[in-house]
């Protein structure tokens, strides 16, 4: 039989059928396989899990087939709950498939401790942005006899002295004791300052001849 008579015969018209019939089948099982695997067209808006305990946002996305993932601990934001989502990504009401992750930043206990900067001899006005720029607040002034106004000479917190380099936790107030600006020098605290700087330059002399030897 000739090339020309097979193609045209019935026997090769019904193979070719039956062959373009399968290959339809196959493709359509595999788009229906692709979809269920896949959950094409099913989507699931994101909840809002914002002020959330991170066990309730845990519950809530498990209820809509999601999952989580902490991301990390901010800073300690009032207007939050302790350890509540504070940000989540994605964005609440956004849609997503069937067990997507979901990211989450909570936020801290409480405060974080920050050092205390070194404001002694410094001007109030000085001092006070650099106070604020820690984080921290300006609690009481009282002022004591001393030369220069309005110099930081003590720094305190619920009655305890600090001194520069504290552990104080972020927001906290910060009393002053500052110089009033109304004592005077007299001759008595001339010379003790006088003997104290005869000290310092001696003991400094001492550690020159004790390198040079």
């Amino acid at each position: 039989m000739s090339l020309k008579n097979f193609v045209t015969s019935k026997t090769f018209l019904m193979q070719l059928a039956i062959a373009v019939v399968l290959v339809i089948v196959v493709i359509y099982a595999s788009l229906k396989w692709l979809d269920s695997t896949t959950n094409h067209g099913q989507e699931i808006p994101v909840p809002d899990l914002t002020k959330m305990s991170v066990s309730k946002a845990g519950q809530s996305l498990q209820e809509v087939n999601l999952t989580y993932e902490v991301l990390d601990t901010m800073d300690f934001n009032k207007d939050y709950p302790p350890y509540s989502v504070v940000q989540q990504d994605p964005l609440p009401n956004v849609n997503v498939k069937e067990n997507r992750k979901i990211y989450l930043k909570v936020n801290a206990g409480t405060y974080n401790d920050v050092k205390l900067p070194n404001l002694i001899q410094k001007t109030y006005r000085q001092a006070l942005p650099n106070l604020l720029a820690a984080g921290l607040k300006e609690g009481r002034k009282t002022y004591k006899p001393y030369l220069a106004k309005d110099v930081v000479l003590e720094m305190w917190q619920d009655g305890k002295k600090l001194k520069a380099g504290d552990m104080v936790q972020k927001t906290s107030e910060i009393d002053f004791v500052l110089g009033d600006g109304k004592a005077t020098y007299n001759h008595s605290d001339l010379d003790d300052f006088e003997d104290e700087e005869d000290e310092g330059v001696n003991a400094a002399y001492e550690e020159g001849n004790k390198a040079n030897k």
